[in-house]
C-alpha cells in the first residue's frame, strides 16, 4: 500500500504553561495549511436548563471581539482566502481555517482572537432568534425528529440525551450571563487544543499562539466518561407532516478508546453501507425501502450503532422484519471478501484524506481531543488491515447489534 504521508512530514507538539496544547503534522512539501481550535465541550457537558448553549456559543464566536467587529472578522478571513467555519457536537466544538501557507499566521491570529468573543448582549438577542429558527427548521426534518426522540429515549435523564441545538424552551430562557459563565468554565486553556497541518514554521506558530493565548486561564474542568445507564425501550410517533414511515434503532458499541472500534466500523459498513451492503441488497435493490443504512459512532466512554430505514408506511413492518433478519444473521454471514472490500475502501478514504492538510488537521484534532495521543494514518491503516474475521465476530458478540432503543415515525 502506498504511503499516506509525505516523506518529509513530521509530528510536532508543544504545551503552553497554562495547559493549552499545540499539535501539528508539519509537511514542507504541502501546498496549503490548516489550523483548528478544538474545545472539549459539547451538549453532553451542559446542565439540562442550558441545553444548546455550546452550539449557541459557537454562533456568538463569529460576532466579533472587543476590538474586531463581526464584519471586520469576516472580511479579514475573506482577504486571505481562508475557508473557515466551525462545528459543535455532543463532545467538542471546533473553529478552523484552511488556507495558503503564507497566510497561516494571519489565520491563526484571527482564530485565536475570535476564541475570546465580546458576547455583546445585543448580538446575543439577535442570534437567539437565528437559533430558534434553526430549531424550527430541524423540526421539519423527519429523520432529525426521530433521531432526537430516540436519543432522549435511549439515555433518559443523562446529559447524553441533550440535543445539540437545544430546545425552543431552553434557548428562549437562556441568558447572556449564563452563556458567559459556561464559556469561562469550558473554554479554558487546559480544555483547548490547537491542531495544525501542512506547510509551516512550527516554532513561529507556537510563539504566535503563546502571545495570543498565553494569558488564558486553566480551570481543570473535566468530563465524566463512565458508560451511561441506558433507559431504552420502543415507541411510535405519529405526525401529519410525514407521508413515509421512518424507523431507527440504537445499539451499544465500543468507545472511541476501545481498539475494537475498527472492527465495529467495518461491521456497520458491511451491514448498512449506502452503496453495497446487506441492507442495500435485501431492502434497497428489491425496492422495499427507500433508505436503509447502518453506522457506527464512537464517543468518550461509549459508542453506538445506528440502524435506519424508511419506506412505504404499509410496508413498514415488512421492512423492519428484514432489518431484524439481517441483524440476526450478520455474524454467521461474514466472509473474508466482506472484510477485504471494506479494508480497501478505508485505505482509499485515508489515502485521499492524507493528501489534504485540512483533513489531516481535523483528524489530528479530533483524535488528540479524545485520546491525547498521536496516531499516524499509516498506523491506523495497519490496525484496520490487522482486523480479522475472528475479531469482527468477537466484537459483534461483545456488542450485539440488537436494538436497545427503537423508534418509529409514521403518518398520522
Amino acid at each position: 500500500m502506498p504511503s499516506t504521508s509525505s516523506p518529509t512530514m513530521s509530528f510536532q507538539k508543544h504545551r503552553l504553561a497554562n495547559g493549552l496544547t499545540i499539535v501539528a503534522e508539519v509537511d514542507p512539501a504541502a501546498h496549503s495549511a490548516a489550523a483548528g481550535f478544538f474545545v472539549k465541550t459539547g451538549a453532553r457537558d451542559e446542565v439540562t436548563p442550558l441545553m444548546g448553549v455550546s452550539h449557541f456559543l459557537e454562533h456568538m464566536m463569529f460576532k466579533g471581539t472587543s476590538d474586531l467587529t463581526a464584519e471586520e472578522l469576516n472580511r479579514r478571513f475573506d482577504e486571505i482566502g481562508a475557508r473557515n467555519n466551525a462545528f459543535t457536537s455532543n463532545e467538542m466544538t471546533c473553529f478552523y481555517a484552511h488556507l495558503l501557507p503564507e497566510y497561516l499566521g494571519q489565520g491563526v491570529d484571527l482564530l485565536g482572537r475570535m476564541m475570546r468573543p465580546a458576547l455583546n448582549p445585543k448580538d446575543f438577542d439577535t442570534e437567539k432568534g437565528v437559533i430558534l429558527e434553526e430549531i424550527a427548521m430541524y423540526k421539519d426534518n423527519p429523520f432529525w425528529v426521530l433521531y432526537e426522540a430516540c436519543i432522549e429515549k435511549h439515555f433518559g435523564t443523562h446529559p447524553l440525551s441533550h440535543r445539540v441545538l437545544g430546545t425552543t424552551e431552553t434557548i428562549t430562557a437562556l441568558q447572556r450571563d449564563q452563556m458567559k459563565g459556561y464559556f469561562d468554565t469550558r473554554y479554558s486553556a487546559d480544555n483547548t487544543l490547537v491542531a495544525l497541518a501542512g506547510r509551516m514554521d512550527f516554532d513561529a506558530v507556537c510563539g504566535q499562539i503563546e502571545k495570543l493565548c498565553g494569558d488564558w486561564k486553566p480551570t481543570r474542568v473535566g468530563r465524566d466518561n463512565s458508560h451511561p445507564p441506558l433507559a431504552g425501550g420502543s415507541f411510535e410517533m405519529k405526525s401529519a407532516k410525514v407521508s413515509r414511515a421512518y424507523m431507527l434503532a440504537l445499539c451499544s458499541a465500543p468507545a472511541i478508546n476501545d481498539k475494537r472500534r475498527y472492527a465495529a466500523a467495518i461491521l456497520a459498513q458491511i451491514l448498512g453501507n449506502p452503496d453495497n451492503s446487506r441492507f442495500h441488497w435485501s431492502l434497497i435493490e428489491p425496492g422495499l425501502a427507500e433508505e436503509a443504512q447502518a453506522s457506527y459512532d464512537p464517543h468518550d466512554g461509549f459508542g453506538e450503532f445506528f440502524v435506519f430505514a424508511s419506506g412505504d408506511p404499509e410496508r413498514a413492518d415488512e421492512i423492519w422484519t428484514i432489518v431484524q433478519k439481517e441483524l440476526d444473521s450478520l455474524i454467521a454471514s461474514l466472509t473474508q471478501n466482506d472484510l477485504d472490500l471494506l479494508i480497501n475502501k478505508f485505505a482509499t478514504g485515508a489515502t485521499v484524506g492524507g493528501e489534504r492538510p485540512a483533513d489531516r488537521m481535523q483528524r489530528l484534532g479530533r483524535l488528540w481531543t479524545y485520546l491525547g495521543e498521536y496516531i499516524t494514518l499509516e498506523r491506523e491503516l495497519d490496525q484496520i488491515r490487522a482486523v480479522t474475521l475472528a475479531d469482527m465476530r468477537a466484537t459483534a458478540e461483545a456488542f450485539p447489534i440488537k436494538p436497545v432503543t427503537t423508534g418509529r415515525l409514521v403518518p398520522q
